[in-house]
């Protein structure tokens, strides 16, 4: 990082500058989960809590949000880390994408 010195009237500022730099951040991408007549919010939030590692309030509240909002966002990282989450959802009967 670098800085430079400003002077306007009399007040002295200091701005911080970030450099470019060569890492690359990784994308992340949303583990969403779809609302469904079929599973019950037992199910799934004890999929949350298992799949997913929620505790279980946080599994209920996306549980809530799933039913009221038809969808809920329930894990954010890499494609690679969130695939086998996904397919694991779906093998218990939930639907689950990946957003890109």
């Amino acid at each position: 990082m670098s800085f430079e010195h400003m002077s306007f009237a009399g007040i002295q500022w200091q701005t911080q500058e970030q450099e470019d730099t060569d890492v690359l951040d990784e994308e992340l991408h949303n583990l969403i989960v779809w609302n469904d007549d079929v599973n019950t919010f037992d199910w799934v939030i004890e999929s949350l809590v298992d799949v997913c590692d929620h505790n279980p309030l946080q599994a209920e509240q996306c549980a809530l949000i799933i039913h009221h909002k038809g969808k809920c966002g329930v894990k954010k990282g890499s494609f690679d880390d969130l695939r086998p989450k996904a397919e694991a959802l779906l093998d218990r009967g939930i639907q689950a994408t990946i957003d890109c």
